[in-house]
């Protein structure tokens, strides 16, 4: 699985230049708890809900302060089209929840950590399919008859999914 595949798009940005109230309003408009700071085309950094409240507010800062100030600098971002394994050793390597994906060199979206662990749990859920099957007080079928305690002329397959 690719990056692609499990980012969110599209990607909620500011310039170095807005300030900390300006990017707080932008976080609670869109309903996000971080933005990426691009200048141009170029990723400059992440801010955080927490960086905001941290970095900013409890540091003293005023409303009217550039977000370039409190911002995560450098940002560790994977590509798109890297496995999303990428994405998880490069959050565990810089400590992070949330990372930019580039394409091309430009931004196309983010992966969180929920994010990821949505994907684990779909992958779980994949793995896990199968032995559910085994796990049933009977194999699947039409319903069994004391006659028939197998079913209608059927053997009995225990520890194998239908399928298998």
């Amino acid at each position: 699985m690719r990056t692609r595949d499990v980012m969110r798009t599209p990607v909620v940005t500011v310039s170095p230049h807005t300030t900390l109230m300006e990017t707080a309003r932008r976080m609670r408009e869109c309903t996000v708890g971080h933005i990426v700071v691009v200048s141009g085309e170029t990723v400059q950094g992440v801010v955080t809900d927490r960086d905001l409240t941290v970095r900013g507010v409890a540091a003293g800062m005023s409303a009217g302060t550039p977000v370039s100030e409190v911002m995560t600098s450098p940002v560790v971002t994977v590509r798109a089209d890297d496995d999303v394994e990428m994405a998880y050793h490069a959050m565990r390597r810089a400590g992070v929840r949330r990372i930019p994906v580039l394409a091309g060199g430009r931004l196309t979206g983010t992966v969180t950590m929920d994010d990821l662990l949505m994907d684990v749990s779909r992958r779980i859920g994949e793995l896990l399919e199968p032995l559910s099957w085994c796990a049933l007080a009977e194999p699947p079928g039409p319903p069994h008859t004391p006659e028939e305690p197998n079913g209608p002329h059927r053997t009995p397959e225990r520890g194998r999914a239908p399928g298998l």
